[in-house]
């Protein structure tokens, strides 16, 4: 099985259960710091124990998407024949770490963050346990301060208890206060970001998509989610330039002029004045009228492309700039528009023979496009 979810969600954890209730050896390796050679090593040490009568070992493999495909693949074989229990962590989603010879073998479980109240109850034990806690020391903490601290972690149960313990290094009293709190988190993200993984383009996704529901309240938080994070602004500025494109076209043109001097912003101010740019950018994009025509127009565009090939250029269209060209009929017949009446060649046309009643382009019935659309209506009856 492969356990997925994000940080401190207990993961580990669950996994040493596994063996536990099921009376195997547990068997630890990291992706980070072993190879082929410890994988083998660990199937051979499972192989004997079965051999000596000693029960199953469970494998556990932390952060097993850093393994390439030649080490995944290294366990099939005994994860097939049962000579592991195989048990992968990952943060990652396995869907694009995972080889598919690795996820047909095992089954995926998905882990949640923890919540806020879970997260206080687990800092109570902490502090009472005797044992394995903090309960020998007497400590007092506040029930809002237990919920501010379960809050700062962001699902995060390690995370949780690694600052439960510093606070406790850190109190001169045995209490640990709000202020103290606070202290210890200073000057350190507290929200899941990864910068390249699945939350990254899941958090870029949701502000595109915001974008384009035309919410500009839900667009700016994404925005402020991911420079919170620390995403490059840069690559915001890039993503958000398409989005003008994509999403508002020509229905708003503006859109992408604004969306380049936030870029532009960006890259001269740097943060954080240039990250105000970027915000109003991102609101203006999303309260702008909304048109994914000429994202449509350019992919049927290039589909037609791919279909037909090289077509030639219509002969009155080519230019002629020898006598030789001339004679071959290059811009034979071709009607200057400046000359004609309302400087439209009203019938001529452009595209390649093969295309020539083909229309990529629809505007559609929102902001300027309207009028663009009117326009072309008019153009095309008079074609006709």
């Amino acid at each position: 099985m492969v356990f997925w979810g994000p940080p401190g969600t207990g993961k580990t954890t669950l996994a040493k259960l596994l063996a536990h209730q099921s009376d195997a050896a547990f068997v630890s390796l990291s992706a980070v710091l072993s190879g082929v050679k410890d994988i083998r090593e660990a199937v051979q040490t499972a192989s004997d124990r079965q051999r000596a009568g000693m029960g199953n070992t469970v494998l556990f493999v932390d952060e097993v998407h850093r393994f390439n495909k030649a080490q995944q693949d290294a366990f099939l074989p005994h994860i097939e024949n049962g000579t592991i229990l195989f048990v992968g962590a990952t943060t990652e989603n396995p869907s694009f770490e995972l080889n598919n010879a690795l996820l047909s073998r095992v089954r995926v479980y998905v882990l949640q963050s923890i919540g806020p109240d879970d997260l206080v109850s687990l800092i109570d034990r902490a502090l009472q346990d005797q044992e394995l806690g903090l309960g020998s020391l007497n400590l007092r903490m506040a029930d809002e301060v237990k919920h501010q601290l379960a809050e700062l972690v962001d699902g995060d149960a390690r995370r949780a208890l690694t600052m439960l313990e510093i606070a406790a290094d850190l109190t001169e009293d045995g209490e640990i206060t709000s202020e103290l709190i606070a202290e210890i988190l200073a000057g350190g993200t507290t929200r899941r970001f990864d910068k390249g993984g699945e939350a990254f383009y899941d958090q870029i996704s949701a502000l595109h998509k915001s974008v384009r529901g035309s919410d500009p309240d839900a667009a700016l938080y994404w925005l402020c989610r991911m420079i919170d994070g620390g995403c490059d602004p840069r690559y915001i500025a890039r993503r958000v330039v398409r989005m003008a494109s994509e999403d508002i076209g020509n229905a708003d043109p503006r859109a992408l002029r604004i969306t380049l001097d936030a870029w532009e912003c960006q890259e001269r101010l740097g943060s954080p004045e240039g990250e105000l740019a970027l915000a109003q950018a991102v609101i203006y994009l999303a309260v702008a009228a909304k048109s994914n025509a000429v994202y449509v127009a350019y992919k049927s565009a290039m589909s037609a492309i791919k279909q037909t090939g090289s077509l030639e250029v219509p002969m009155h269209l080519r230019n002629a700039p020898t006598k030789l060209m001339k004679e071959l009929d290059y811009g034979k017949g071709y009607r200057y528009a400046h000359d004609e009446q309302g400087g439209y060649a009203a019938g001529e046309t452009y595209l390649p023979d093969e295309l020539s009643d083909i229309e990529f382009y629809q505007p559609v019935e929102r902001g300027l496009e309207i009028k663009i659309r009117e326009k072309l209506a008019y153009l095309r009856a008079q074609n006709k």
